[in-house]
């Protein structure tokens, strides 16, 4: 599995082939860790095994996004059942590689073991950034703009249509489940994308955000998380916040209210950022970036203003898994 393994930074001194990788760095070192578990962040009976190792490396790079920082290298360790066969395998790190591809990183080291309970994936990603342009979630301020990447709700949605199709393929085996009209929910279900995009983006427009967060809980736990950490209260608009149309429709099918599937979904892996006022003539023709609202006083409390201009309590109910 280690022959295709392809080494893209200078830092990167040695990985695979030793008893440790050898890794050189000059600015602060970003770390952080995720647990994939079969049966309860990801089925099989609807996950492509390509799909989900390439997700397993977004959600590490989204974190490391969420920090400003730079995504360099990754570890895998896999824990697997003796019902993977060797090209299950191969499917897996298919998508690893396509994932390192995508977002330049380099590939380590890691460890595989045998699971009595399924496919468990944990990667680490270790990133780098200049201390002075690493971006926390405690450091928002009074009359911060809040912004948004991408969209919102879409992978809620697509876990929704695909549980259902599930269910119905249980009921009755003959029918194949047609997902064409759902392709875009589905796809932000089972293949997100880490938003490194914006990062780089963000940089070329001299903008340095003031507190960020990638949304893998849903909108409205992660302002709490903003919000808490910087001693603040928010508040945003519901006519601002960015949802597909194709989330929106898939949504009213379900009879789900959308800002539901916004706030309360999860595994959207869009960054949420706060930046200053000087800063919003900077973005505001942005066509992936949205201003949604904007930090007030702690004192004010956590809002959302709805398009009937009504101000409800905003409440975080948070991601739930499969179980």
């Amino acid at each position: 599995m280690t022959k295709n393994i392809k080494i893209q930074h200078e830092e990167s001194i040695l990985g695979v082939g030793d008893d440790a990788a050898i890794v050189k760095n000059d600015d602060q070192t970003l770390i952080t860790t995720d647990m994939l578990l079969e049966g309860i962040h990801f089925d099989l009976s609807y996950t492509p095994l390509t799909h989900l190792g390439y997700k397993a490396v977004a959600v590490n790079v989204s974190d490391i996004a969420a920090m400003n920082g730079i995504p360099k290298q990754i570890t895998v360790n896999l824990g697997l059942s003796n019902r993977f066969s060797l090209e299950a395998v191969e499917a897996l790190y298919k998508g690893i590689y396509a994932a390192c591809d995508d977002y330049k990183v380099d590939l380590i080291g890691g460890d595989t073991t045998s699971s009595g309970s399924g496919l468990v994936i944990s990667v680490t990603a270790i990133g780098h950034q200049a201390q002075d342009k690493i971006v926390r979630r405690n450091s928002a301020k009074d009359k911060d703009i809040i912004c948004v990447s991408g969209d919102l709700g879409g992978a809620f949605m697509g876990l929704n249509v695909l549980e259902r199709e599930k269910q119905a393929y249980k009921s009755n085996p003959d029918i194949q489940p047609d997902l064409t009209k759902y392709s875009y929910v589905v796809e932000r279900q089972l293949k997100p994308k880490a938003r490194m995009d914006v990062v780089y983006e963000l940089k070329e427009l001299g903008i340095l955000p003031t507190a960020m967060i990638d949304i893998s809980d849903g909108l409205a736990s992660e302002l709490f998380h903003i919000a808490s950490q910087s001693e603040l209260g928010v508040q945003i608009y519901e006519d601002k916040v960015p949802i597909a149309t194709k989330t929106y429709e898939t949504a009213v099918e379900f009879n789900i209210d959308p800002n539901t599937a916004a706030l309360n979904g999860g595994e959207d892996y869009e960054l949420l950022f706060t930046i200053s006022q000087e800063d919003y003539e900077k973005i505001k023709n942005h066509m992936e970036l949205t201003t949604i609202g904007y930090m007030h006083a702690k004192s004010k409390g956590m809002n959302f203003v709805t398009k009937n201009n009504q101000v409800v309590e905003l409440k975080a109910q948070g991601w739930q898994h499969l179980k």
